[in-house]
């Protein structure tokens, strides 16, 4: 079973009454209660955080190395931000994937620019809480377990191996 950690930045804890026209109705303990069910059913022990304080994601990522196969990161205002992210990202070495409810190309043109994308494997934006679900089963992909998830049905398209061809 891999181990996938779920780190969510600054005022994502206020998910379905901030802002619900941008961010949805979707609360984050109904998004990470579905997550953890997905999880299970890939084959993943999700674990999740929030923190509105940067240093105690960064204190997470760190915390991942040697102890998580992968990392799902909403880095929330963060994302536009912080070199530190970025930096813990590069140092743990443990595959990363970059998710956002809205899509941040979309928006307002300093929400364009992510620092932290570059450090992960991936980013998934503007799917509201699919886009968690979605980077689970491309982390679970990534980290080998295709056939798993494809089996369990988590998995539609082609696979890696076909589109390499």
């Amino acid at each position: 079973m891999k181990v996938i950690w779920v780190l969510n930045g600054p005022n994502l804890n206020l998910l379905g009454e901030r802002e619900p026209e941008v961010y949805g109705h979707t609360t984050l303990p109904e998004i990470e209660r579905a997550l953890v069910a997905h999880g299970a059913r890939a084959g993943a022990e999700v674990t999740c955080w929030q923190s509105n304080h940067e240093g105690e994601l960064v204190t997470r990522i760190q915390e991942a190395r040697g102890r998580a196969d992968g990392i799902i990161l909403n880095p929330a205002a963060y994302t536009h931000t912080s070199v530190a992210l970025r930096d813990a990202l590069l140092a743990v070495e443990v595959p990363a994937v970059e998710v956002h409810l809205s899509n941040i190309h979309g928006r307002e043109p300093f929400r364009r620019r992510s620092l932290t994308a570059a450090a992960c494997v991936g980013i998934i934006a503007g799917f509201g809480p699919l886009g968690y679900h979605l980077a689970l089963d491309a982390l679970m992909a990534r980290l080998g377990v295709e056939g798993q998830a494809r089996q369990n049905g988590l998995l539609q398209g082609p696979t890696a191996s076909e589109d390499a061809r």
